[in-house]
């Protein structure tokens, strides 16, 4: 990754600037602070193998199951766009489409593919769709961000896996098989039943494959999880996760389903979550432990992150704390929710947040005694190698 280029270092400061005169005119330059240009990441190359774009400040930025509705603005908040740009990610999977709700899964998920295209082709000096792994070298070169689209449901795939072609076609990269319920395809990880793939996910996983779009088992059961990892050709992702053996939460992953994704030639990506302490109040130490307990199971070549989360910090955590409370909620009422999400507990890590969580993570881990090398892999260098393997150049 060249950072001594001069245009790119121009491009970086030009970007900078335009950040400090955003967040003066939205009024919050005042209530945090962030790197004053790109540049001043230039060291870091993170691919967010989960996350997104997106203010928490602003009121109505989330649905109240977090998503955003295929008609919403088309535009980005300029903090949180000015915030990406420093954070030093080169690449984000930005979950798009449905995940759950009364929606018809299929209609809304071409929509808010649509829509995202929409956003992307208005910020083009800021963002680049992901197609290929070249677009991600590309997009840290040019000092943008990429857009890689993901769904955390495969539920618009109704009763026909040929859909995967349609939305591979539109630029969908990874696909996560399941939510935290039960689909057509096979079980989540909140089904007390823990069954394993159906023949219909078979299907899909087969269809992925072809269409080299990333399996995504995140969400899945254990027994759903080991059918995928052995129905698939191509290694797989569980994009945003943590350890069971350090946390037994059942969205955490088990070792032995850790140890299969990496032998299979996959990654793990460790979550800035709740779910990686036990009363649900993580903070940073939680990441590395996490973090280090993946290394030594799967191997450094195979663990990376995926925050489940944006760059830009939450200024108020008193009102966090009542947003997240109405949020869980709702997210009870819809059936949707994992043990570990209750009131009183933020969707973040409230020490390892803002466009300087990385930079923090890395200093972190270096403390620890990792090596410079196997940061840069787990910071964004193991994923591009699987999205390599997965999507070609």
């Amino acid at each position: 990754m060249e950072t001594t280029n001069p245009k790119r270092i121009a491009r970086r400061a030009f970007l900078g600037a335009a950040a400090g005169l955003a967040l003066a005119a939205t009024g919050v330059a005042g209530r945090f602070r962030a790197p004053a240009t790109r540049r001043a990441q230039a060291d870091l190359f993170v691919i967010n193998m989960l996350g997104g774009i997106r203010n928490p400040n602003r009121r109505g930025s989330r649905g109240p199951l977090g998503e955003h509705p295929p008609d919403g603005p088309l535009t980005l908040d300029e903090r949180a766009l000015a915030d990406a740009l420093v954070s030093g990610t080169a690449a984000v999977n930005t979950t798009i489409g449905y995940v759950a709700g009364p929606q018809d899964p299929f209609e809304y998920s071409v929509g808010d593919v649509a829509r995202w295209n929409r956003i992307i082709r208005n910020h083009p000096d800021a963002l680049l769709k992901v197609r290929a792994a070249g677009d991600i070298e590309r997009a840290e070169r040019e000092g943008g961000v990429g857009i890689i689209q993901g769904f955390q449901n495969a539920a618009m795939m109704g009763d026909d896996a040929a859909r995967v072609g349609v939305f591979a076609g539109l630029g969908v990269k990874i696909i996560q098989l399941t939510y935290n319920g039960a689909n057509q395809l096979g079980h989540g990880s909140m089904v007390p039943e823990n069954g394993g793939l159906t023949g219909f996910g078979r299907d899909v996983v087969a269809e992925l494959n072809a269409t080299r779009t990333l399996v995504d088992l995140s969400h899945s059961g254990e027994r759903t999880c080991f059918d995928a990892i052995a129905a698939s050709a191509a290694p797989v992702a569980i994009t945003h996760t943590g350890c069971r053996a350090v946390t037994d939460l059942p969205r955490n992953k088990t070792d032995r389903e850790l140890r299969l994704v990496a032998e299979g030639g996959g990654i793990v990506g460790i979550y800035f979550m709740p779910f990686l302490a036990a009363d649900g109040m993580a903070v940073a130490e939680d990441v590395v432990r996490h973090i280090e307990h993946a290394v030594g199971v799967c191997g450094e070549e195979h663990v990376g992150i995926g925050t489940d989360g944006g760059t830009t910090a939450v200024d108020d955590l008193e009102a966090a704390y009542e947003a997240t409370r109405r949020e869980v909620e709702a997210r009870r009422r819809a059936g949707i929710s994992a043990a570990g999400e209750r009131p009183g507990v933020v969707p973040f890590i409230p020490d390892l947040q803002g466009p300087d969580q990385f930079r923090r993570l890395a200093g972190m881990l270096r403390a620890r005694g990792h090596s410079s090398e196997r940061i840069e892999r787990i910071l964004g260098l193991n994923a591009l190698r699987v999205m390599r393997d997965v999507w070609g150049e």
